[in-house]
């Protein structure tokens, strides 16, 4: 059946938003066996980036050249807790009103959303997981801090609020009376690295402004096991970095 063509625009811009959600209905994907990154592409033609694409995230941050790159200036405020299990991951669509910005460029935080492990790797090395904040801008464009998240540290309330509220019910959204604070997810340093990429799930739409943040955040191992009872494993393999400069705050 076609859509009306209101309705259309409005369901793919709603999709496009959402990074992580399940991008379309009727071609499954997944992180492994026969619809698992190597077969993205072939999954469904709006797929093909994945396979084609030169400019492909994650990857693995091996160099980076010091740069004299602006500050991230977050600007997070508490929101509502609406959160989703949208089958490939936990996501919590966050209210208007929280930004960052970089170079005079704001970008508002539409969600954030985990991965187990971390789907960035430096020097080789994964972290337990990662935490991917999306951002979008005036003219459409995304950004995505990455903050790494590692084992050993004391209880994250925000995470274990949202943990605790998960409905049981996939791609159902869950609004609770009850909020998270983005900005409790940050480490206490900034500095980050800094490269153009893509989603890292399909349809993998490259001009994706990635901040990787360089240092990580520890939380309970408890934490980090209660995801793993969802998700085991739902990162992407790391993609070739090809001709792409990475950069990094000196």
């Amino acid at each position: 059946m076609k859509l009306p063509g209101t309705i259309s625009t409005l369901l793919a811009a709603v999709a496009f938003c959402t990074a992580s959600s399940l991008r379309a209905e009727g071609h499954h994907w997944s992180y492994g066996g026969h619809t698992g990154p190597a077969a993205w592409a072939a999954l469904d033609h709006d797929f093909a980036a994945c396979k084609l694409g030169h400019a492909q995230s994650p990857i693995d941050i091996r160099s980076a050249t010091p740069a004299d790159l602006p500050p991230i200036v977050f600007d997070y405020k508490p929101s509502p807790l609406r959160v989703i299990d949208n089958g490939h991951t936990v996501q919590v669509n966050y209210a208007p009103g929280s930004s960052i910005s970089v170079g005079g460029v704001r970008y508002e935080l539409l969600q954030f959303h985990f991965h187990r492990p971390s789907e960035e790797k430096i020097h080789g090395k994964s972290h337990a997981m990662v935490a991917h904040l999306v951002h979008k801008n005036s003219e459409g464009k995304l950004a995505v801090v990455a903050v790494l998240l590692d084992k050993g540290g004391a209880n994250l309330p925000t995470i274990e609020t949202i943990w605790s509220n998960v409905p049981k019910e996939k791609a159902k959204e869950a609004a609770l009376d009850v909020t998270v604070d983005a900005a409790t997810l940050l480490p206490s340093e900034k500095g980050y690295y800094a490269f153009q990429g893509s989603l890292t799930t399909p349809p993998c739409s490259e001009e994706v402004r990635w901040l990787v943040l360089k240092h990580p955040v520890r939380i309970a191992n408890s934490e980090i096991a209660a995801f793993g009872k969802l998700y085991s494993m739902n990162a992407r393999p790391t993609q070739p970095l090809n001709d792409r400069l990475v950069e990094t705050t000196r």
